[in-house]
């Protein structure tokens, strides 16, 4: 495979993710060169607790997108309980109340999806343990564009449901445990 410079890191959980996330957020040091973003299953009225917890254990700054605000290396952003986070094209957040996409808003492959209208295949898409099959369709279109993709090992997961279905849709580029996608993202520094 070709080295390529990646510009943005996008996860993609849901049941299971406060363990798995664990597993990765903390590892990552303060000089990490990436955005990362992440949808994770909330429920509507879940509020900050999550942002709390991992800016109490993390090096690198962590927060909850907001509108219009632009997106800077370095830095978690959660996406917010009940809103569908996009990306636009110049590299700005968008939030958006439309319908739930695969009974879920935040929805894993709305953000996939405008991620790769606004990077390219300059992009590490990560699907981690959850239910359902959200962020398979989005991480199809990156993989089918050559962007890097990562899936959860699924007997490894708490929830192997969302695992399987990506794998199921198109082959990721990797199938990894927690410990081997905390080493790669430590390698991009």
């Amino acid at each position: 495979m070709k080295e390529k410079k990646f510009e943005c890191v996008l996860i993609g959980v849901s049941a299971g993710g406060m363990t798995a996330l664990q597993q990765i957020l903390p590892f990552l040091p303060s000089n990490f060169p990436i955005p990362v973003i992440i949808v994770q299953h909330l429920h509507p009225q879940q509020g900050t607790f999550h942002i709390k917890f991992y800016s109490s254990k993390c090096a690198v700054k962590v927060c909850e997108a907001h509108e219009k605000e632009q997106i800077k290396p370095g830095v978690v952003y959660f996406a917010p309980a009940n809103y569908h986070l996009l990306i636009e094209e110049n590299r700005n957040f968008s939030l958006s109340v439309d319908p739930k996409v695969n009974f879920s808003r935040p929805s894993i492959d709305v953000l996939f999806e405008s991620a790769f209208e606004a990077y390219g295949n300059k992009i590490i898409a990560i699907i981690l343990t959850g239910a359902n099959n959200d962020g398979s369709q989005g991480l199809k279109l990156i993989t089918d564009n050559d962007g890097f993709t990562i899936v959860q090992d699924p007997a490894e997961a708490e929830v192997n449901a969302m695992p399987k279905n990506a794998i199921k849709l198109r082959e990721p580029s990797r199938v990894l445990k927690l410990l081997e996608i905390r080493e790669f993202l430590l390698s991009q520094v």
